[in-house]
């Protein structure tokens, strides 16, 4: 096939996709998890339900898929925070201020259930807590941060430190966490 028809194909089932991910992210949303059924999916896309089938083989397997984008997408925008211009200590507090912002996002606890068991969360914390760590290693090097604990030991300290955001009903409570997790990062006064 012209290469201009594949890329025509494959941009028509991004968008497919995306159209199928946000019509099932507003039902959810609007019915709950165990409201939503493939046909109101296919019905709310607009395409035929057998097409539907041709991308996802229930509604759980369209929201795994679009997890894995959302949790994609949240990776790179750390990356992308991570890497600004500043010292490692001012970098990972937007790292850790930015993470702890997604995770303070609501989500039903339904929907969290089943989606933060897969695979690709764990890859993700993983990556996350390489990152994390990498900064610490760089600050505790550069003398702005702590050196008498391991940068690993501190990255695990954070993440679940700020993953308490995720129970706050506001940003500025979110803020705060930050800041008392970063006072534990701080070089100890001797």
């Amino acid at each position: 096939m012209p290469k201009l028809w594949n890329e025509t194909i494959e941009s028509h089932k991004r968008e497919v996709r995306d159209a199928i991910f946000e019509a099932t992210a507003k039902l959810v949303s609007d019915h709950g998890l165990s409201g939503v059924t493939m046909s109101q999916i296919a019905e709310t896309t607009g395409i035929g339900r057998a097409t539907l089938y041709k991308y996802f083989s229930d509604v759980q397997s369209i929201l795994v898929a679009w997890h894995e984008r959302q949790v994609s997408a949240h990776l790179h925008e750390l990356a992308e925070v991570r890497d600004q211009a500043g010292n490692a200590a001012d970098r990972l507090e937007a790292v850790l201020e930015a993470f702890a912002l997604i995770s303070h996002q609501q989500h039903s606890a339904e929907l969290v259930a089943l989606l933060h068991r897969g695979e690709h969360v764990a890859r993700a914390h993983q990556h996350l807590n390489q990152m994390i760590r990498d900064l610490i290693a760089e600050g505790a090097k550069s003398g702005d941060l702590r050196d008498d604990v391991a940068p690993g030991e501190l990255a695990s300290y954070c993440m679940h430190a700020l993953s308490a955001a995720s129970s706050f009903s506001s940003k500025a409570a979110v803020r705060r966490l930050v800041a008392v997790t970063l006072a534990g990062l701080r070089r100890p006064r001797r």
